[in-house]
């Protein structure tokens, strides 16, 4: 089945070779429309009905975050993958938000895997857009997008106490004593959560929100205690790390 495209970039050399890569390395791609504004590109989404949308975020005008605003919820039956030059806490906003991006100079094959995400994961992105204009303002609280089933759960960072490691998945307790677990790992949580000062990885199978722990314990091996009375370990080689970068009442 081909994928119908549209591209939306200010930068003819740009459009120009997204068009190449697309045409070289993603055969099931079918472009119908390439446009230097974003008037134009949703002048051509209401038209040709794409069903991905290759969009700039920085353009004259208009960004490509004001995509949205140009459509009513029920129009959105597309998806979208932002190009871009954004700076690392930006990028921290559209891994947060599960929204793909890929950075300038684009490389091939993280175009293919880009195409190949948008193909497991179409139909998705209403929310998720949303999520990602919330992220990237800073006085708005910031979510975390993890899989549920066939869908994507928004999260409130401030809601998480705590993630901890089940083997290839992760349980993330709350601050409702419930828990939720995902078919992520921990791993993949810390990075997408890097830049996030409130998370602190103090063993391997723990990754906490320090604005829930009351106090560190030096006996026992070390941990840390939260205000809720549980108790996180804290591994020898994050000790340092942890009062480096925390300040709070230490027990002997």
């Amino acid at each position: 089945m081909n994928i119908k495209v549209v591209i939306i970039d200010d930068e003819l050399m740009a459009r120009n070779l997204l068009r190449g890569l697309l045409q070289t390395y993603c055969p099931n791609v079918e472009i119908l429309a390439d446009c230097p504004d974003l008037p134009n590109g949703v002048k051509a989404i209401h038209k040709l009905k794409p069903d991905l949308v290759f969009l700039d975020i920085e353009m004259p005008g208009h960004t490509g975050l004001e995509l949205l605003d140009f459509f009513n919820e029920d129009e959105v039956d597309f998806s979208v993958i932002f190009t871009t030059a954004y700076n690392q806490y930006a990028i921290q906003a559209f891994k947060l938000s599960a929204i793909d991006y890929l950075l300038k100079p684009i490389e091939p094959a993280e175009l293919e895997q880009a195409v190949e995400r948008f193909e497991k994961m179409a139909n998705r992105q209403l929310q998720a857009l949303t999520v990602l204009k919330d992220n990237l303002n800073s006085h708005t609280e910031r979510k975390l997008a993890v899989p549920e089933g066939n869908s994507i759960k928004f999260i409130e960072l401030d809601t998480i106490v705590y993630f901890k490691a089940d083997s290839s998945y992760t349980e993330i307790h709350f601050t409702d004593d419930t828990k939720l677990v995902i078919s992520r790992t921990l791993k993949n949580i810390e990075e997408t959560l890097e830049g996030e000062q409130h998370f602190f990885r103090s063993h391997k199978s723990y990754l906490v929100n320090m604005k829930y722990v009351a106090e560190y314990v030096k006996s026992d091996g070390g941990y840390l205690l939260l205000k809720n009375g549980k108790e996180i370990p804290v591994t020898p080689d994050k000790v340092q790390e942890l009062l480096e970068k925390n300040n709070f009442v230490t027990r002997k």
